[in-house]
């Protein structure tokens, strides 16, 4: 809104200066190449000139136009009458008549109208917001008017009975107009009596509008209140206040009324001090009263009063010595309203609270990486697992030639292990610290282009501050308890992967209307990994993958790569771009114990019994244009040969108008086989969005649904559509969300309307298009 009262009410006020500075070089007589007009008189002796007949006065690109000019130079005062113009540029303002001082440079038009040309700004888009986008390929025309434009200060200006539109109908879609209008430049706009009208039809009325109207569009002030509805929180009103706190710093705080709900406070802090230093942090507290839902089968929910909060935010920071500072934080401290709040499905499922930093460096071939984090996993309301690691300190050897095209390299961690499984008021703690060295020599065969065999010589040392006993079971959780005993692990690893040999075959087709050749290669890989005995693995506490390494053991790793790839046209270029591929992969370990620790594969850990068979992988790309991308993974049980999981993906992309995408899974049951024969454990899920807009973003929409085909719900549905006229834009939002299986709430129901009009922007909140919604 701003940027159109500056467009034109700046025009007026150029109107106005051009005037005064162009009669206040004519001290004498004006120059005849910069003054015509039908006739003129020159009294001497007053000092006074008058020019009658088709006035045109020029002052570089700036012309003005009358019937009639009167200057007193001696006065410096000018007055013009009779179809007033003023022309700069795309910019033109007519008025009845007009009077200045040429050395004060006030003065004042009358029955002043006009239009300026103002170039659209490009809208930031914001996570969860339903705004329309601009149309492309247009400039907006700022229609004005005043009855009395007058300059009362240098940089304050008058209007009385004014307004402005970006609407070229005879009755405009909209305007906005003020009794009086005060608008002191770089500064603030004060508007009286405004009223903005819709088809003539008055719509929203102010008895008093202040608004800052700065150069960069940052100023302090209050932003514009915003509307929505939904059924868990009913009617909702959104007052946002803007600080701007200086060029790198701003602050928005907004209070929230909810009918049902209560209220709450948003609050979000920006900085940006360039050179990579920069971060934000957006904060939401909710103060909830206790309401009452009635269920689909006709009983009640109660849900009681309670007050929570949200942080959200990251931060990156230059350091001296070549290091980087970043830190993040993703906390609430209610996981309920957490579920209830949020408009994106992942985002409404999401159980996990986090925060943590780290600064990372290198050094020539030295690299440094420390980092602090915490992370708590929601099971249900009353059951939790906590993990990080503060701190966690990683100081590498990149890799540098040895001798004989072998090369060395070494890694090192100190890490204090964070580990906490919460039940109700019951806490087990297993956190431990941990240092790791892991020095390694890796000789690498290139000799042949269709055989490549890496091989490593790797030697590992692990030490603990805690370990296991195996010979007392702890009564809580059933295993091995953990005792204050420190524990050295000392092994040694044994890796080559081959990749080979490679089989090519090219299939020229320059008839083929797709590509003009194709290339089809297959590359089988091997990758076998040796590990000398650990004699004491029941004893060491597991939690990551450094832990879950069996000893006196060997895994093989087999496979088959299928790569086609097609050479096609690209304009007048050819060029040769993957179109498919299609793996296939399995492991076979020595001991089956491996097979429970290995985390390359999606269901090691899900709960099947020991193997010393891996699931076997199918991975499937395709992309046979750029337009259109496909992918599928499955993965089947080794014993009984049936399907533990299987998913799909797919988009499509036209000339980024028509964009969609769909995803499909599936867990399968599988009799007999543990993690895989509970029924409850098993999961069904189909979710779809598509996104189309014309090529001027006229009309455009959103359709997105996740379905649990498992239980014959819908998880969540949302349709957004938008319509775009010459001078404004209309925008809606509607979702129906069904909270989780058990919950004691019923489906939300949530409605967000949103407008533009051109050259104001759009009215939206800045937290989002449906309150509550993360930005």
């Amino acid at each position: 809104m701003r940027r159109i009262l500056r467009a034109s009410l700046s025009v007026l006020i150029l109107l106005a200066f051009s005037v005064a500075t162009v009669n206040a070089q004519q001290a004498g007589p004006p120059v005849e190449d910069s003054t015509f007009s039908k006739s003129r008189l020159y009294d001497r002796q007053k000092n006074y000139w008058h020019f009658v007949g088709e006035v045109e006065l020029e002052s570089g690109d700036t012309k003005i136009y009358a019937d009639d000019i009167e200057a007193w130079v001696d006065e410096d005062r000018v007055a013009a009458s009779g179809n007033v113009l003023f022309v700069q540029g795309n910019n033109r303002v007519a008025a009845d008549r007009a009077t200045f001082n040429t050395k004060t440079r006030l003065g004042t038009f009358y029955n002043a109208f006009g239009i300026a040309n103002l170039q659209p700004r490009r809208q930031i888009p914001q996570a969860g917001a339903v705004a329309a986008p601009q149309m492309t390929g247009q400039d907006t025309d700022v229609y004005f008017f005043g009855d009395e434009v007058e300059k009362i200060g240098p940089k304050k200006y008058r209007i009385k009975n004014g307004g402005f539109s970006t609407c070229v109908q005879p009755t405009p879609r909209w305007d906005l107009s003020a009794e009086t209008i005060v608008l002191n430049i770089d500064h603030y706009t004060l508007l009286r009596q405004a009223i903005l009208k819709v088809k003539g039809v008055p719509m929203l009325y102010l008895p008093v509008l202040y608004y800052p109207t700065t150069e960069d569009d940052r100023a302090t002030g209050f932003l514009i209140p915003t509307y929505s509805a939904t059924t868990i929180r009913g009617q909702s009103i959104q007052v946002p206040f803007f600080w701007a706190i200086n060029r790198s710093q701003d602050a928005t705080v907004a209070y929230e009324w909810f009918s049902k709900s209560g209220r709450g406070f948003d609050g979000e802090y920006r900085y940006d001090m360039g050179l990579g230093t920069n971060g934000s942090i957006r904060s939401h507290t909710l103060d909830q009263q206790q309401a009452t839902y009635v269920l689909e089968d006709g009983s009640t929910s109660v849900v009681p009063a309670s007050r929570s909060f949200e942080l959200r935010g990251g931060a990156n920071q230059a350091l001296p010595y070549n290091l980087r500072a970043r830190g993040r934080v993703d906390y609430f401290s209610s996981v309920e309203t957490m579920q209830q709040s949020n408009t994106n499905i992942y985002d409404a499922s999401r159980s996990q609270r986090s925060f943590g930093g780290n600064v990372v460096g290198s050094w020539r071939t030295y690299s440094l990486n420390a980092t602090a984090d915490w992370s708590e996993n929601f099971y249900n309301t009353t059951e939790s697992v906590v993990n990080g690691g503060a701190p966690r300190v990683a100081l590498s050897r990149n890799e540098r030639p040895l001798y004989g095209g072998s090369y060395v390299s070494a890694t090192s961690e100190f890490v204090h292990l964070v580990r906490q499984t919460k039940t109700g008021d019951v806490t087990l703690d297993s956190g431990l610290s941990r240092l790791d060295v892991a020095p390694q020599v890796r000789f690498p065969f290139r000799r042949w282009q269709w055989l490549t065999v890496n091989s490593t010589v790797a030697w590992r040392e692990t030490f603990y501050t805690r370990s296991l006993d195996p010979a007392t079971i702890d009564p809580t959780t059933g295993r091995a308890r953990i005792v204050g005993n420190s524990l050295n692990r000392r092994h040694f690893t044994l890796q080559a992967q081959a990749v080979g040999p490679i089989f090519n075959r090219v299939f020229d087709t320059p008839s083929n209307g797709y590509a003009e050749r194709f290339k089809h290669s297959v590359e089988p890989f091997l990758n076998v990994t040796r590990t000398s005995s650990i004699d004491n693995f029941s004893q060491i506490v597991q939690t990551d993958g450094v832990d879950g390494i069996v000893g006196n053991a060997t895994s093989y790793t087999y496979g088959l790569n299928n790569r086609f790839y097609a050479k096609r046209r690209t304009g007048s270029l050819s060029q040769a771009q993957e179109i498919a591929t299609v793996s296939l992969s399995q492991s076979y370990y020595s001991d089956e114990r491996q097979s429970l620790y290995d985390r390359q594969y999606a269901t090691s850990t899900s709960g099947a019994p020991p193997s010393h068979f891996s699931p076997i992988v199918l991975g499937v790309r395709v992309s046979p244009t750029r337009e259109i991308e496909g992918r599928l993974n499955a993965e089947v049980d080794s014993q009984s040969l049936e399907l533990r999981t299987l998913s799909a993906s797919g988009s499509y992309n036209w000339t980024s108008r028509v964009q969609t995408s769909a995803t499909w899974s599936q867990r399968y049951f599988i009799e007999g086989v543990s993690g895989f024969d509970n029924p409850s454990y098993l999961d069904h899920y189909l979710s779809m969005s598509t996104n189309a807009h014309t090529r001027d973003n006229r009309y455009g929409g959103l359709y997105s649904f996740n379905y649990n085909i498992l239980r014959s719900t819908i998880l969540q549905q949302r349709i957004t559509a938008f319509y775009n006229a010459q001078c404004c834009g209309i925008a809606f939002d509607y979702q129906t969300y069904n909270f989780t299986y058990g919950s004691t709430l019923p489906a939300d129901h949530r409605f967000f309307l949103s407008f533009t009009l051109a050259g104001l922007g759009n009215f939206s909140p800045f937290s989002g298009g449906l309150t509550g919604v993360p930005r």
